[in-house]
């Protein structure tokens, strides 16, 4: 059975930090794309941060550069957001999402992304 589920969202003082966890069961995340998304209230979903299967990253969007990181766990088949320095504007739901190729692009439609998981609401709030 194939799976792609995220975990690690919570509630969390603005200042804070939080990692978010993507985890795939029957297929290797290590040989596609795989990017951070997430969808403010009121907001369309946009991209954060992806990273390839060569282990290279890309950041989609400024307002996270130098707060956000993401890493793949080749043994867990897991890959990492850490969220640090969090903000209310970072207050989303965070999905994991993998398009069957091996390279990040911002270019890449939303509709391109093969699979997605659930999500996982992140507050950030005092």
């Amino acid at each position: 059975q194939l799976q792609f589920v995220e975990s690690g969202g919570g509630l969390v003082q603005p200042g804070g930090s939080l990692r978010l966890s993507c985890t795939a069961t029957g297929f290797t995340l290590g040989d596609y794309a795989t990017a951070w998304f997430r969808q403010a209230p009121g907001k369309e979903r946009r991209g954060v941060l992806c990273i390839n299967s060569s282990n290279g990253t890309t950041n989609f969007q400024d307002s996270v550069k130098g707060r956000f990181t993401i890493a793949r766990d080749n043994a867990k088949n897991t890959v990492y957001l850490q969220m640090d320095s969090l903000k209310p504007e970072d207050t989303a739901v965070y999905s994991c999402a993998l398009v069957m190729g091996p390279v990040c692009s911002k270019y890449i439609a939303l509709n391109q992304y093969n699979y997605w998981g659930q999500g996982t609401q992140v507050t950030v709030s005092s």
